[in-house]
């Protein structure tokens, strides 16, 4: 690991003026040469740095901002309050989410072992990087991510991880978190804090398609700091679940999930919500398969249906292949056991 300037911060305040105090990059370069970091559970950004891929001169501590209103988690008229420096295990554990928003608990129970859901944050988890190989091994210099305009290894080389919805030619690299899809099924807000002052975005505008541009991930700006996220409550929250089929049931990346969340009119359905992961460039909300079973009977027939047009999209490229019918089936067993649950 190369050496680096560290710095603690207490308040948001303070590490956005830490952050501010090191040269920044320009919002158009990747991430990855970002002079400056901010670090919390670290689970992500230290392994990164371990193997060169991230090489940040000044990291900012914000563990502090854990004894803020950011390390809280609160049940309200208002919704879901998640502080984005609360750990993962923390929300996973707690009575309310899981018994109000069975779909996050549930995303972050499967996201991780034990010991990375202790010591991950909720903020951080929905920055995870991909765990795309060409871009963690930075002996492969045909990475857009990382190198832009240097192209992408995974379109002709070893791809069955990657991703087959939200893709472009310029990058087919799949994003690998779970909470981030039951946080854009359920239709979550973000609370952001930076340089220019305090603001709230829709999930779903927080990360970017790769397009042309696929080493810009996010749309936040230099400096900026995810405070919080806000669930709404909503009649489906609670008939809701998170489906992930992966290689390894102890611990490992999706091939496929679903994050769904039914309001149910006896066998009817009046309203659904659907996200799709580790098949997706980012967090993948699937609104043509909620419109096709709303106002219906969740029938062999129906799901076939929902399923086939959550996937026209896709496009699959050489090893990936089987996620298409992988994916199907997983959002179809899904949508089974949400309205299968009792409440």
């Amino acid at each position: 690991m190369r050496p680096f300037h560290y710095t603690r911060a207490d308040n948001a305040s303070a590490a956005i003026a830490a952050q501010q105090a090191q040269a920044s990059i320009d919002k158009n370069e990747p991430s990855v040469f970002a002079r400056s970091q901010y670090l919390d559970g670290g689970t992500n950004l230290m392994d990164l740095m371990r193997i060169d891929v991230m090489r940040p001169e000044n990291v900012t501590d914000i563990n502090g901002l854990s004894r803020t209103p950011s390390g809280n988690i609160q049940l309200g008229s208002k919704g879901l309050w998640l502080g984005a420096m609360a750990r993962m295990a923390e929300a996973a554990d707690h009575p309310d989410v899981k018994q109000a928003y069975p779909v996050i608990a549930q995303s972050l129970m499967l996201a991780a072992s034990a010991q990375i859901r202790n010591m991950a944050s909720l903020g951080g988890n929905v920055l995870q990087r991909t765990r795309c190989s060409y871009f963690r091994d930075t002996s492969y210099t045909t990475c857009n991510k990382r190198n832009p305009g240097a192209g992408c290894a995974a379109m002709d080389g070893v791809n069955r991880m990657h991703a087959i919805l939200g893709v472009s030619d310029q990058c087919i690299a799949t994003y690998a978190g779970d909470f981030a899809h039951a946080l854009i099924a359920l239709e979550a807000v973000v609370d952001i804090a930076g340089p220019n002052g305090s603001r709230t975005i829709p999930f779903a505008k927080l990360h970017k398609a790769p397009g042309d541009t696929p080493h810009i991930e996010t749309t936040l700006q230099p400096g900026e700091l995810i405070t919080a996220f806000v669930v709404p409550p909503a009649p489906f929250a609670k008939r809701s679940l998170y489906l992930k089929v992966r290689d390894r049931e102890s611990y490992e990346f999706a091939l496929a999930s679903a994050a769904v969340a039914l309001d149910m009119d006896g066998d009817t359905v009046r309203e659904a919500r659907i996200a799709l992961g580790g098949v997706s460039a980012l967090p993948w909300r699937a609104r043509t398969a909620e419109e096709a079973i709303k106002g219906q009977t969740l029938t062999d027939g129906v799901l076939q249906a929902a399923a086939n047009t959550a996937y026209a999209e896709s496009k699959p490229r050489g090893d990936n292949k089987f996620k298409v019918e992988l994916g199907r089936q997983t959002l179809m067993r899904a949508l089974r056991e949400a309205a299968a649950m009792e409440i």
